[in-house]
């Protein structure tokens, strides 16, 4: 080893040395002749790199691990089309609140000019400008020195609540420059999921617990927010010291656990469970901004008095104004709320309640579609307690995002969000890298198409992964928006590949079966238990859950949004 080598390290070394420090065990990415620094150091490194087919999928596999272990997702891809390849899946990490840094080469410092489009490989104006509508960060460096620093400072921001996507470009110069060996003593501390560092004052959390006492029908409306912070148990306590119920939205899926008295079985979407928002004197709106998909487009009447955990201040008002505001992390507010907030009678008349309203929501899907209610049945009964489950825009998906309660937190993935349609398949992916259990993925035929060449990196990479497509010849949700426009349906049935034919080409097995029935059921488990590379093609066609807007029963006027 010469002098040199020995007393300096490349910037693709350096950043692969502060990876290791933010605790990054995996990195999904894509090599271009601008990044292959990075996949050299990577090759000297503990860091486990996954190599996908496409961009895309790169930020959906980190989104994936991202949301199983509430850790940092990092995804690398090269320059120019390799980055604009991402954005539809940073677009949705935005949306659904995922730690996930994307890191993407640039031209060379010595070939950019200011303003000027050059028309060298892979230039665009302004790659960095891109990102900056779905990021919470978006940076270009200018020198090698500051590779170490930036890395580490863009992880601890996603990672930060509330936690988003972070973008950081590199020249692809910078990587080959030779750096002092060491490095500099930068302390940042991404491991912590930051919350504001003042909690709200006395005053305020004495006054919320007043709101709380006095009401005489208080509701718990749980979302994201309240799960990436961990502050499940604490919500499962103050709702059984209120005797309130506990409506979560489809990021808040699992917080509590299913047996819970105070959890709510089915979506707000149901009017049986809507009736609870509606007949609620004070609503406690923990870590959740009330976007449309959940509100029926803020449908939903403004509660007389409602009070709102939120890190941020503007996430906290800016659909429903409150009341009052308890700004900061939610278990660290929970923490000081709820022993300011004295038990109270009423649990055992709740759980009845509940149990009511939960045989109405099942009789209803019964009756709706008796195939959707044979699915979400064998998913309940079949699958172990610690099955993750990553869902598509899909028809399925929809009924397992708003019907199908996840016994623990992280335990399913579901684009709404941003509602990106091919996120399923690719984001399962890193779900089941992350090694937090048997991992299913539900997606439709026209979903997987999107990233179906994946399938060459589940056998490469050894992904043990359960995929079960529905096919249903098409678009189905679009279909069922054209025929309920009274339209014949058009561009929506699709030409298909034999997906089983497909997947054996890879060496995957495959299972046929047709329907929700008890062939779907023996596959499923077969399947799960065989701990690697599967998949399941049904043949069925469901109808779309009232949760989709087709299907809302609030139906548009007069709104009380931000008022």
């Amino acid at each position: 080893m010469t002098e040199t080598a020995a007393t300096s390290v490349t910037g693709a070394s350096r950043l692969l040395e502060s990876f290791e420090r933010l605790g990054v065990e995996l990195v999904f990415g894509l090599p271009g002749v601008h990044n292959l620094p990075i996949w050299k150091a990577l090759s000297e490194s503990d860091v486990r790199l996954v190599g996908v087919r496409h961009e895309q999928t790169a930020v959906y596999a980190a989104d994936g691990y991202a949301r199983t272990t509430g850790r940092l997702g990092v995804a690398v891809v090269t320059t120019g089309p390799g980055a604009a390849n991402t954005l539809g899946a940073t677009g949705e990490a935005m949306a659904s609140g995922s730690p996930v840094l994307v890191i993407a080469t640039d031209i060379a410092t010595t070939l950019r000019r200011e303003g000027v489009y050059g028309g060298t490989l892979h230039e665009t104006r302004d790659q960095t400008a891109m990102f900056r509508p779905v990021t919470k960060g978006a940076r270009l460096l200018a020198g090698a020195e500051e590779i170490a620093g930036a890395v580490l400072e863009s992880g601890s921001l996603a990672l930060t609540a509330p936690t988003g996507p972070v973008y950081l470009g590199v020249p692809t110069d910078l990587l080959r420059r030779e750096l002092p060996a060491g490095g500099p003593a930068i302390e940042v501390t991404p491991a912590r999921v930051g919350s504001p560092e003042s909690l709200p004052a006395a005053a305020a959390l004495d006054r919320a617990s007043e709101l709380l006492a006095t009401a005489e029908r208080p509701l718990i409306w749980a979302g994201g927010g309240a799960l990436r912070a961990g502050a499940g148990p604490l919500v499962g306590e103050l709702a059984r010291k209120l005797a309130a119920p506990v409506i979560t939205t489809f990021n808040a899926n699992g917080l509590l656990v299913r047996d819970h008295p105070c959890a709510v079985a089915g979506p707000v979407h149901a009017p049986e469970v809507g009736a609870l928002w509606d007949e609620s004197d004070v609503v406690l709106a923990i870590g959740s901004d009330f976007d449309g998909t959940m509100t029926q487009n803020w449908q939903m009447p403004a509660p007389p008095r409602l009070i709102s955990i939120n890190v941020d201040h503007t996430e906290a008002s800016k659909n429903y104004r409150p009341e009052l505001i308890l700004l900061g992390d939610a278990r660290a507010v929970l923490e000081q709320l709820v022993p300011r907030v004295e038990p109270r009678d009423g649990l055992g008349e709740l759980e009845a309640r509940l149990a009511a309203i939960g045989c109405a929501v099942a009789a209803g899907v019964e009756s709706d579609d008796p195939q959707a209610a044979a699915f979400l049945e064998i998913v309940h009964r079949a699958l172990p307690t610690d099955a993750v489950v990553v869902t598509d825009m899909c028809i399925p998906g929809y009924w397992l995002g708003g019907y199908w309660q996840a016994p623990k937190p992280r335990k399913l993935g579901y684009p709404l969000g941003w509602g990106t349609l091919g996120f399923g398949f690719p984001a399962s992916l890193g779900a089941a890298l992350a090694g937090a259990g048997p991992t299913i993925c539900v997606c439709g035929d026209g979903g997987f198409m999107y990233a179906c060449g994946e399938l060459a990196t589940v056998v490469q990479e050894r992904i043990p992964l359960t995929i079960v497509l529905v096919n249903d010849g098409g678009y189905g949700m679009l279909r069922f928006d054209q025929i309920q426009a009274g339209e014949d349906p058009f561009g929506v049935d699709l030409v298909n590949p034999d997906f089983p034919g497909l997947a054996r080409a890879f060496g995957i097995p495959v299972r046929t079966v047709h329907g929700f029935g008890p062939d779907f059921e023996r596959a499923l488990r077969s399947s799960v238990a065989a701990g690697e590379p599967q998949m399941i093609e049904v043949y069925a066609s469901l109808k779309p859950p009232p949760t989709t807007s087709p299907r809302w029963y609030r139906k548009p006027q007069a709104t009380a949004r931000g008022s």
